[in-house]
């Protein structure tokens, strides 16, 4: 229940920043959750981050600021982003933890989302914009939003969550701004700058460190594993001085002849 509210929040107060903020803004802002997922873990979790995570996670908000080519103002709409980005660091972490300990990823995202539905359908009614007409209007973008960019890309993290801290995650999926620059250049026409060329380098490197960061400890665990392993040889040996034994064959051909004489 706790991930559920954390994401229908989050998700929601994300759509609501963009009535108040610029799109740069926001985009900046909502990325700051890379730094707080690693708070929240610590103070929740007890999971301290590492240096080199910490360093990431730091390189990755300067990345992101270089990406949008600086933030312009603070107003309401911001707030809101960061409130976002703040729920989006809770939510990591506690789904992180329900995943460790229930697992059944596509269970859990596909309550995510239904729960999600429940709490934004009654605030779109209320608002009076909601309506059939509408909805088969923007049925193009409603469906790359919710099937592309929310369904297929919290599934994938739910399912992630299992096998990487959430710190980690945070960094990783950070990537989502330099394919968002990516795709504008693409299909939009955007041409980026040499600022925004290097924070999309920036966010590449954090991400690339904290990869082959996660991979060494692993590493390190089985070459000491398959180093200390003990050679039990007492098996093998007792079978085969068991199969001899069974090889020997008396000599009964005949009964031992009996000699007085000792020089015989």
């Amino acid at each position: 229940a706790k991930v559920c509210a954390l994401f229908a929040i989050s998700i929601t107060l994300q759509q609501l920043c963009y009535l108040g903020a610029s799109v740069t803004n926001a985009s900046f802002l909502v990325s700051t959750a890379t730094v707080m997922t690693p708070l929240a873990a610590w103070f929740f979790v007890g999971e301290r981050p590492t240096a080199s995570l910490t360093v990431a996670a730091g390189l990755t908000v300067v990345g992101a600021l270089l990406l949008s080519d600086g933030i312009a103002g603070f107003s309401s709409g911001d707030l809101t982003a960061v409130l976002s980005a703040a729920c989006y660091a809770l939510w990591a972490v506690e789904l992180g933890r329900h995943m460790q300990v229930h697992a059944r990823p596509f269970t859990a995202a596909a309550t995510q989302f239904f729960g999600a539905a429940a709490f934004a359908l009654p605030l779109g009614a209320m608002q009076g914009n909601l309506s059939l007409a509408a909805a088969f209007a923007a049925g193009p973008e409603l469906a790359i939003l919710g099937v592309f960019s929310t369904a297929i890309a919290f599934g994938i993290q739910t399912v992630a969550l299992r096998f990487t801290p959430a710190s980690h995650a945070a960094v990783i999926v950070s990537a989502e701004s330099v394919f968002g620059a990516l795709g504008a250049a693409i299909f939009l026409g955007e041409r980026s700058s040499s600022a925004s060329a290097l924070g999309a380098a920036i966010i590449l490197g954090a991400i690339l460190s904290v990869a082959l960061s996660n991979r060494a400890p692993q590493a390190r665990t089985s070459l000491r594993t398959a180093s200390v392993q003990p050679f039990d040889g007492a098996p093998a040996f007792a079978a085969a001085a068991a199969n001899w034994a069974g090889d020997r064959h008396p000599n009964n051909s005949g009964p031992v002849e009996e000699c007085d004489d000792p020089c015989r």
